[in-house]
Formats: C-alpha cells, structure tokens, sequence
C-alpha cells in the first residue's frame, strides 16, 4: 500500500512539472487542442511556423529546431483582425528572463532596433497574416506582434519566446527519472536491495 502511494505521489509531481514546464514553454502562444492560438489581447488567431526547406509541411507552435528559412502563419479567429495594421517583430532574446520574458521586458530595452532581427511595419492583411524570415543564427529569440486598432494608441500586444535550433529533450528526463525511482523504491520496498547489499557484501570479505 505504501508503495501505491509513494507512486501516485511521484506521478503527481510528474504531473505538476510537466505542468509547469508547459506554462514556461507559452508567452502569447497557447495550445488549444491540436492548434496553437496567439492571443493578441481579447483578440485570437490560430498560430503555426513552418520550415518547408528541411521539415517539409510540418507544423510548429514556437520552438524550430533549424537554423534556416521560417514561415509565421497567423490565421484569424476574430474578424477584427482583418481590419487592423499588424507588425511582427523578432528580436534576439536580451532581456535575461528566457522564457518568462513578457512585453514590460522587450519595452525596456533600450535600443531595440539593434535587437531586432526581422520586422513587417503594420499593414492590413484579410484573413492570413504572413510572414517569412531567414535565420542565420540558432538561440533565443523573442517575436512580438502588434495589431493596432487606431493608429494613435500602442495597439494589442502578444509577446512569444521562443528558440532557433532547438535541441530539447521534451518530457523524456522526466519521464526516465520517474521509472527510476519507482523501481529503486520497489527494491527498497521488497528487501531485493538489502539482499542484494547483504550478499556483496559477504562476497566481498
């Protein structure tokens, strides 16, 4: 029965860092099912990346794993949208807060021209908003996308991190560990570990 709870207890925290590293993997990004939506404000669109030079028709939310040319694909949820001027804008990521980076840290940067990596000035795109850009480098980055409801006012933000070259492991650590540790405690639990220690160390003297 120990054993049961211990495990349930180990699956749980599994769950929560799973949790959690799916919150810190999202700015203005979020899954919504099989889709990734952006949301700018009130305002929502489905959201994907593509690098048809080496990944074909894949489909990415945020994170590409090439260094290499990238298609941003925003297409709307909100007829709004189709109206407004929108700009995109990807920066190199120097605000030193990674993932949790939000648009307060891309704001106080002091020149962000010198940052910037690829910016479309606002224009008016009915239905699909598209973008291509050409990395040269892999790293972090930071995309922020502006959809302006007037020309005079700062507009709705969205601000997503996110990685060129990406070379993460995704759940795998977590999920080795836990198998780990489940059977290290099954030893302990059933006496295998202390037989086993018992005889080493017999056959050690």
């Amino acid at each position: 029965m120990a054993r049961e709870t211990s495990f349930f207890l180990l699956v749980m925290l599994l769950s929560l860092l799973i949790s959690q590293q799916e919150a810190r993997a999202h700015g203005g990004v979020v899954n919504d099912g099989d889709l990734c939506v952006i949301k700018i404000n009130y305002l929502t669109a489905h959201f994907k990346i593509y690098q048809p030079r080496t990944r074909q028709h894949d489909e990415y939310c945020e994170d590409l794993p090439d260094v290499t040319e990238s298609i941003f694909v925003m297409e709307y949820l909100h007829d709004e949208l189709a109206v407004m001027p929108i700009d995109f804008r990807i920066i190199r990521d120097v605000t030193g807060k990674g993932r949790f980076a939000r648009w307060e840290d891309v704001a106080a940067i002091d020149d962000l021209d010198s940052v910037t990596v690829f910016y479309q000035e606002p224009i008016i795109e009915p239905d699909v908003f598209t973008v291509i850009h050409e990395f040269d480098t892999g790293g972090q980055y930071i995309g922020v996308v502006t959809a302006r409801p007037n020309r005079d006012g700062r507009g709705y933000i969205a601000v997503f991190p996110f990685e060129v070259g990406y070379t993460g492991f995704g759940y795998w650590p977590l999920f080795v560990g836990l198998l780990i540790i489940v059977q290290l405690q099954y030893l302990v639990m059933n006496g295998s570990l202390a037989r086993w220690r018992a005889q080493r160390g017999v056959n050690v003297d």
